[in-house]
């Protein structure tokens, strides 16, 4: 079975998922995400881009959540947005304050990722962040 098709058992699904490490951001974190183009930089950007990216989910289905090593933690799950599967995993490292200093997220996919930045492009259109994704035509280029 294909690993981001989840179990297909909606007792699993949660709508309701809150990451407890969004509310405790340093102020020189960074976001690095397969839909993204570049690095984001600062708290402020960092929700802003995530508070959006939130809302797209139908569900979440976790495979697991918690702390690994001294400094981090991973969230490994699958889901759908717009009803199109997704399979995500999220690495965050903390500081030794223990705020979120790097959030990696790694989306498959690849299909899933076009269409996830073509709708946080159109989302973010006309604002600071929509540089972050991949225009039409430079998905083209990529064609």
């Amino acid at each position: 079975m294909t690993s981001y098709l989840g179990s297909g058992d909606p007792a699993t699904h949660r709508t309701d998922y809150t990451p407890e490490w969004l509310g405790n951001l340093a102020e020189d974190v960074t976001l690095e995400a397969s839909v993204l183009n570049g690095i984001l930089r600062g708290p402020e950007a960092v929700r802003t881009i995530l508070g959006f990216a939130r809302t797209l989910y139908d569900y979440q289905e976790f495979n697991f959540v918690g702390p690994y090593g001294d400094n981090g933690f991973v969230e490994d799950y699958t889901a759908t947005f717009r009803g199109n599967p997704i399979g995500s995993v999220v690495v965050i490292n903390f500081n030794s304050a223990g705020q979120a200093q790097q959030i990696i997220i790694n989306h498959r996919p690849l299909t899933a990722v076009v269409r996830w930045t073509t709708i946080m492009r159109e989302h973010f259109a006309g604002t600071e962040y929509e540089p972050y994704f991949l225009s039409a035509a430079e998905l083209a280029e990529l064609g």
